[in-house]
């Protein structure tokens, strides 16, 4: 198992504290010292803040992407390998259209938009304005791969350590724990005699892992003074069939992941994590990402996984719809039913949903993709059954949703 991220939360004020920054990668350096030599592959560290329209409030766009673009200068002095400037916010949608301005001046700078909230419900205009975003951002790249840097949030809390979706609230420096943990729930059903054996098997590594890392995070936290914000022990993958979580399930004894019994399998490995004594934060769940697993991508390319199945897949364990690539002619307005639904689902479960979309420029349904990047698997591009919403739904500005009640 790898840490994919040690991420570390801070205020830097405007103008940028220097020494704060200077602190906090002192802080990340010596964890990525401490994990290594317990053992531990840390693969990146990364820098988040609070949202970009509160962090530079007194700034005018122009002067916020020239601040965003000196934030992350000094973060890579510190030896961060990327930074999040947090969501556009509900309560100031011209945030929204900054962030393809913000993607299209920098490298190593990730931003979101908030779709959804416990105390404001679900946005129409919000999901709208995300939709236009993905669509701006497509074209930055031949391949749409400008979208990497993108998500839309819907019910996502501050201090989730996993990119698009980090950003920090509060004063107190943090730092947090990614994992890469998609191999332990392949390794644990290696041979298993059946699905309760290889449950036990993996709940033991996770608790394991997740006690080692816990002890030496609070060491840590004792001798920097940061404070320790959790693990977010998710079954991220890694595009080998090693490190997929498609693989894992079909380990369980699922024909093909994406076929029925999925999500049966999928519920049963989030229900175990579920019980594992951990201090969490973010999402703790199950990465369907289809670019990023090597299962994932090939049962897609054969016809055997859609959009739906990964939404509802969402339902029971996931954290959303990640590294889906789209047709490139996707328009905004075949995007936002798409974001509707995840976003009520996040909702109506009280859970945190993420969508991280990919509209191909060039490309088709069907078509295959052909990214140049080591973090991704190639497949082919997924269809879209979406059309432009219509009155009453179209004209709505918010939905109210509650969670569904528990006795």
């Amino acid at each position: 198992m790898k840490i994919r991220s040690i991420t570390c939360f801070l205020d830097p004020s405007w103008p940028l504290d220097i020494q704060a920054v200077a602190q906090i990668g002192t802080v990340a350096a010596r964890a990525v010292a401490e994990f290594q030599q317990a053992g531990y592959e840390v693969q990146t560290t990364r820098m988040a803040t609070p949202p970009f329209p509160q962090l530079f409030a007194s700034l005018d766009p122009d002067g916020i992407v020239a601040a965003i673009q000196e934030l992350e200068q000094l973060a890579g002095a510190q030896g961060f390998a990327y930074v999040a400037v947090g969501p556009a916010l509900l309560d100031q949608p011209e945030s929204y259209a900054l962030i393809p301005k913000i993607i299209a001046n920098t490298e190593n700078v990730f931003c979101s938009a908030q779709m959804a909230t416990r105390q404001a419900g679900l946005s129409l205009p919000a999901v709208r304005a995300c939709a236009q975003i993905i669509s701006a951002l497509a074209p930055q790249d031949p391949n749409g791969f400008a979208n990497l840097y993108f998500t839309a949030l819907a019910n996502v809390e501050p201090g989730s350590p996993f990119f698009p979706a980090s950003y920090h609230a509060g004063n107190t420096p943090t730092f947090s724990l990614a994992t890469e943990a998609a191999c332990l729930a392949v390794d644990a059903f290696e041979g298993a005699r059946d699905a309760a054996e290889g449950l036990a098997r993996f709940q033991r590594s996770v608790q394991a892992h997740a006690d080692r890392l816990k002890g030496i995070a609070t060491t840590l936290e004792e001798e920097t003074g940061c404070k320790f914000g959790g693990i977010d022990f998710s079954l991220a993958p890694f595009p080998e069939p090693a490190t997929s979580l498609g693989t894992a399930v079909e380990r369980m004894g699922i024909g093909k992941v994406g076929f029925h019994g999925t999500l049966a399998a999928a519920a049963m490995l989030a229900s175990a994590l579920d019980q594992v004594s951990l201090p969490r934060v973010g999402f703790s769940g199950l990465f369907f990402a289809q670019l990023e697993d090597a299962a994932l991508a090939q049962r897609a390319a054969e016809g055997g996984l859609l959009v739906k199945d990964l939404l509802m897949y969402s339902a029971v364990c996931g954290t959303g719809l990640d590294t889906i690539p789209l047709p490139g002619d996707t328009t905004p307005e075949q995007l936002a039913p798409l974001l509707l639904d995840l976003a009520a689902l996040a909702l109506r479960l009280d859970k945190p949903l993420t969508a991280r979309l990919m509209p191909v420029p060039g490309k088709q349904a069907g078509e295959e993709t052909s990214f140049d990047f080591p973090f991704f698997s190639n497949s082919r591009v997924m269809g879209l059954s979406s059309e432009p919403l219509l009155p009453p739904m179209e004209q709505s500005r918010s939905i109210p949703i509650v969670s569904r009640p528990r006795s």
